[in-house]
């Protein structure tokens, strides 16, 4: 009798130290960390941040109940991006956003020094292998993946013609020190050489270098087209400027750039692709390998057309592109 009294007890025991254990893991959600790396603030970045934070929300993960953000912006200095790169790596977050071709690089770079596994996704990085970051995108291994924001340049240059179908020449200013930048030139040229135009470039290295830039370029182009460069686009206010006041109609690979004053883009919504990002992290907290996710493109694609931008620089825009405009900005 005492011996199966014994038994009872013991059973009564293990039952309620069971009990307790799985309570304290039932009571107390896992708290995650997020590390962002953005390179500067523009608007199309800007929501590539806003979308990740939703995306991420829309899994289950939230900043007010279980997500600290970690959130931190070169405003487009490169040492300082190289060095939040290093900080980030340093406090081992659960997983690090980078914003920006640069951003990713330098956190790959951080990374590849700490010898550290810290899964990295991007956003608005144009192209994972000419920034040496992945060899293939389908199939990445390692430890990043993310969403790739190139835009239909082929569609850019000939939205370009149905605005100014004698054009010529094709102004642009970028920094040649961006390679998402010098990615979009080189097939920018391809497509110039094979319609008979020309590319007359103008480059910068900082964004207080974009005013003379466009300065440059007066009297000497049709129109302008910005690729999606961070240091262009960051000084976007002072080319709207130079184009109003000279009535040169201004282009942009990224569609979040029209709000600001360009006139007209095709291309994908920023803040979705935030979203998808977002989503992507979420897989890879519920155990998902980020090298086995493939790289994606942002979807999806958008005609966005300025008609106030346009009718300040002297331009009517075709009725056949209002026609088809998944968007029309009129203020």
């Amino acid at each position: 009798m005492r011996k199966l009294q014994y038994v009872v007890v013991l059973l009564v025991v293990v039952s309620l130290s069971l009990g307790a254990v799985i309570g304290m893991g039932c009571g107390e959600d896992k708290q995650y960390t997020m590390g962002i790396s953005q390179i500067v603030s523009h608007p199309a970045l800007d929501a590539i941040a806003d979308g990740f934070k939703d995306g991420l929300a829309e899994e289950g993960y939230t900043e007010d109940d279980n997500v600290e953000f970690i959130e931190r912006n070169a405003e487009g200095d490169m040492p300082t991006s190289q060095t939040i790169a290093q900080t980030l790596i340093s406090m081992n977050p659960d997983i690090i956003l980078g914003i920006s071709t640069p951003s990713t690089q330098h956190l790959a770079q951080a990374q590849d020094s700490a010898g550290t596994d810290i899964p990295i996704v991007f956003g608005a990085l144009t192209n994972p292998v000419a920034a040496g970051i992945l060899d293939d995108p389908e199939h990445p291994g390692g430890h990043i993946t993310g969403v790739h924001d190139l835009g239909p340049i082929d569609q850019h240059v000939e939205l370009m013609l149905e605005f100014s179908p004698n054009m010529t020449t094709v102004g642009t200013i970028y920094n040649p020190g961006e390679a998402n930048s010098v990615f979009q030139i080189g097939i920018l040229q391809d497509i110039l050489d094979t319609e008979g135009l020309a590319l007359l470039e103008a480059s910068v290295s900082t964004s207080a270098d974009v005013l003379a830039a466009a300065q440059s370029l007066i009297g000497r182009c049709d129109v302008i087209y910005i690729v999606t460069d961070n240091t262009a686009i960051t000084g976007l206010p002072a080319i709207v400027g130079v184009c109003e006041e000279n009535d040169i109609p201004l282009f942009t690979g990224d569609t979040d750039s029209i709000e600001s004053g360009a006139m007209a883009s095709i291309g994908p919504s920023f803040y979705s692709m935030g979203v998808s990002v977002g989503k992507i992290a979420a897989r890879i907290l519920e155990g998902e390998n980020p090298g086995d996710i493939a790289v994606t493109g942002g979807e999806p694609t958008l005609l966005v057309v300025n008609e106030s931008a346009a009718a300040r620089m002297g331009v009517t825009i075709p009725q056949s592109v209002l026609d088809r405009a998944d968007e029309i900005i009129t203020e």
